[in-house]
C-alpha cells in the first residue's frame, strides 16, 4: 500500500514535476482522483487543498501535481498539448503505484478542460470530475470549447457556479443537453468561477464545499470500476 503523503517525482520527457498522493480517510474501495489544478492555482493552494480535505472524507483519495510550469515557478500556463503530457504521465505513474479500483481524472478549469480533451481522446478511467469548467473566456461566451465533449465515454460530473464569468449558465445548459446520458451537470447557486459566494447571498463557501463533497460521493456510489486496463 502507497503510504499517505507519498511524493512523487514524475519524468515528462527531459523534464520533472512533483505530484502527492493523499488517500481517502475511509473507504471500502480504493479510489483515486488524479486533480489537475487552474491556470493560476498549483497543487498545494489554498482551494485545492480545501477541495481535497473534503473528498477525501468522501471516501476519494487524492493525487495532487503541478503542471510542468508551475514546478518551475512560473505563472504562465504551458501550451495544452504541454499540459496534456504532463497530466498523460501523472495518470500513468497513479495507475501503477495505487492500482485503484475506481481512477477518477479531472480538475478545477484550466486543469478539468485538459483532463476532459485526454478523456476524449481515449484515455482508460471510470470518471472524469470537472470542477469550474471554463466553458469559454471571460467575457467571450462566443468562444465555445466544446468540440470535444461528445467524445467522452466515461461518465462525466461538471460542477460550476452560477456566477461563473467563464461558463455562462444558458450555453452551458443547452451543450449538456446535446451530449450523452454519461453527462450529469450540477450548479452552485451564487458561487463564482472559485465556488466563492458574496456574504448576501445566506450561505458561504464553506458550505458551498461541502455541496460539492456530496454531489461528488453521490455520484460516486454510481462508478463500478469497469474499466479496460491501458
Amino acid at each position: 500500500m502507497t503510504p499517505a503523503g507519498a511524493t512523487w517525482r514524475i519524468g515528462i520527457a527531459e523534464e520533472q514535476t512533483t505530484a502527492i498522493w493523499e488517500p481517502a480517510r475511509a473507504s471500502t474501495r480504493e479510489v483515486a482522483f488524479v486533480c489537475a489544478h487552474g491556470a493560476g492555482g498549483h497543487m498545494s493552494d489554498r482551494g485545492l487543498l480545501a477541495l481535497s480535505a473534503v473528498l477525501r472524507n468522501q471516501g476519494i483519495g487524492v493525487v495532487r501535481f503541478n503542471f510542468l510550469y508551475r514546478e518551475k515557478g512560473s505563472g504562465r500556463p504551458d501550451p495544452m498539448p504541454r499540459l496534456i503530457a504532463c497530466l498523460t504521465a501523472v495518470v500513468s505513474r497513479a495507475r501503477d503505484e495505487l492500482k485503484p479500483d475506481v481512477l477518477i481524472v479531472g480538475g478545477r478549469s484550466m486543469g478539468g478542460r485538459a483532463a476532459s480533451m485526454l478523456a476524449a481522446d481515449g484515455l482508460h478511467c471510470d470518471g472524469l470530475l470537472l470542477l469550474a469548467y471554463p466553458l469559454h473566456p471571460a467575457g467571450q461566451p462566443d468562444k465555445l470549447r466544446t468540440a470535444h465533449l461528445a467524445a467522452i465515454p466515461v461518465p462525466v460530473l461538471c460542477i460550476n457556479g452560477t456566477r461563473d464569468a467563464l461558463c455562462r449558465r444558458d450555453l452551458m445548459d443547452g451543450v449538456v443537453a446535446r451530449l450523452g446520458s454519461n453527462w450529469a451537470m450540477r450548479w452552485l447557486e451564487g458561487a463564482d468561477h472559485s465556488f466563492h459566494v458574496l456574504k448576501s447571498s445566506g450561505t458561504t463557501d464553506a458550505a458551498v464545499l461541502g455541496e460539492v463533497g456530496d454531489v461528488v460521493g453521490g455520484w460516486l456510489g454510481g462508478l463500478d470500476g469497469g474499466r479496460q486496463p491501458g
